[in-house]
């Protein structure tokens, strides 16, 4: 008698959807703990015969792509992001935190693209599904941001089947689905919002969009930790990927693309959201800047890149004494790490310790600063507030600081002190190297260089040389002890 085997059971993540053959309390792919659940026995794989083609394969030059250009959603920021607007049949994941604006986002984009005029195509028909909100809250929010039009349509709905029953009725250009963890499928387990009903739901819509050439937008939630909910596939799946961020208690709002497959990752949208909408803000850089009449200790100017864009921010630092036993090291919109190594920088390299004083870094304006080059900029904040030295508002700093005690080059230098030279600024303090001069001596007297063109080398003291671009003068530093030396007396 033959003896039967049993299958063995496999086991899934129900955050990520990561499979192992036995169980563990700890996912081995989101470190999730207690996510791991029974999913029942792995099916055979089995053998798929060959179909007929639904179409021929064609040489890639006979291939027409006039159908799959992109077109402008109205708001000029968005479409920098996504590479000058939507493509038709494309599936955009929108992830952001609760209460950030991405349904008054997309709100807008649906107006403007269902009452686009002069457009030879004409305006087209929008669909917007809702599965959080009521479509009369939705409709109070679009009277008040001025987004009612007749080709705009508006359905509640959390069904699959009624949201594809809804496509099929209205036959729109654009799909909006807010949001894709509100959707279910019936014929699947699980609750809304979990792994296998993402997943269904998600490949549903994506064949939808392909087959009818709908553009589709997805609303994302995003953990705690920041990352979209749902299975990893989910990104993969789609054809772009964007994240908003921003303050919620500020109106500065970003978006930024981590993956698109028709357009840059580099760029960086800048909105301004109030009661009345949302609007793109073509140059942010001045809602990071602080306004006072004389200058303080404890600030410095930097210029940052997001993507391809610099945007100009300011550092503000304060050092009080404590009556702690262990000090305190507060930051806001900057990496804790990266200060608390540049006070361990200044403390050895620069005879400056602040062992028994309390440390404050924060940002003007709400903005996030992630990049290294902006270290430079901290220290000297750090440092003119420990001394009550105060920079002149003319001064710039960028630069990366590294455990040596070095200045670090960073990339994008030209493209920062153009920025920085359209807003007024006069002097830079800059990593060695930055602008590759020829001369690497001193000279007692600077040439007028032409605009966009490094001059000659000057010195202006301490020991470091500086070159005029741009209409800046630009001083040059090996380490962090010469950029103290050199930006407290620069003007």
């Amino acid at each position: 008698m033959a003896k039967t085997t049993r299958a063995k059971p496999t086991y899934r993540c129900s955050e990520c959807g990561w499979q192992t053959s036995k169980w563990v309390g700890r996912c081995g792919e989101c470190q999730a703990w207690g996510t791991v659940g029974e999913a029942g026995a792995a099916a055979p794989p089995r053998v798929v015969a060959a179909a007929a083609v639904s179409a021929p394969a064609r040489p890639i030059s006979e291939i027409d792509v006039g159908s799959a250009q992109s077109r402008p959603t109205g708001l000029d920021e968005l479409d920098r992001v996504l590479g000058g607007g939507l493509v038709p049949g494309a599936v955009v994941l929108l992830a952001g935190e609760p209460g950030i604006g991405k349904s008054t986002l997309l709100l807008e984009v649906a107006a403007l693209s269902s009452s686009r005029t002069g457009d030879p195509a004409g305006p087209e028909r929008v669909l917007y599904i809702t599965g959080e909100e009521s479509a009369e809250q939705v409709r109070l929010r679009a009277d008040r941001v001025g987004a009612v039009t007749d080709r705009l349509y508006l359905a509640a709905e959390t069904e699959l089947a009624s949201v594809l029953g809804q496509v099929e009725a209205v036959e729109p250009k654009l799909l909006i689905v807010d949001s894709i963890q509100t959707i279910g499928a019936a014929e699947v387990d699980g609750a809304p919002g979990g792994v296998t009903q993402i997943r269904e739901v998600t490949a549903n819509l994506i064949r939808v969009a392909k087959e009818r050439g709908i553009t589709t937008v997805l609303v994302g939630h995003v953990t705690k930790d920041g990352a979209i909910a749902g299975p990893r596939l989910l990104e993969h799946l789609v054809d772009v990927v964007l994240y908003f961020e921003g303050d919620r208690h500020s109106r500065l709002r970003m978006i930024r693309a981590v993956k698109n497959r028709y357009g840059p990752t580099d760029e960086l949208g800048c909105f301004d959201l109030s009661e009345m909408g949302i609007v793109g803000l073509a140059d942010p850089s001045g809602l990071f800047l602080s306004r006072r009449d004389e200058p303080v200790p404890g600030t410095c100017v930097t210029v940052t890149l997001e993507g391809r864009r610099p945007l100009v921010a300011e550092v503000q630092a304060l050092v009080a004494q404590s009556f702690l036993p262990a000090p305190r090291r507060a930051t806001s919109g900057l990496e804790s790490a990266r200060v608390a190594m540049v006070l361990a920088v200044l403390a050895r390299r620069c005879k400056m310790a602040m062992h028994e004083q309390d440390v404050y870094a924060s940002t003007v304006g709400g903005v996030r600063l992630t990049e290294t080059s902006v270290d430079l900029a901290v220290a000297l904040a750090v440092a003119g507030s420990k001394t009550e030295q105060t920079l002149s508002p003319s001064v710039i700093a960028l630069g990366e600081v590294g455990l040596a005690g070095e200045v670090r080059a960073v990339p994008g230098v030209r493209r920062r002190l153009g920025e920085a030279s359209r807003l007024g600024f006069k002097c830079a303090v800059v990593p060695r190297g930055s602008l590759e001069l020829a001369a690497t001596t001193p000279l007692k007297q600077a040439t007028q260089p032409e605009r966009g063109e490094p001059g000659r080398v000057v010195s202006l003291g301490g020991g470091a040389p500086a070159v005029s671009f741009e209409g800046m003068t630009v001083m040059e530093v090996d380490s962090l002890e010469q950029a103290l030396r050199v930006a407290f007396t620069a003007s």
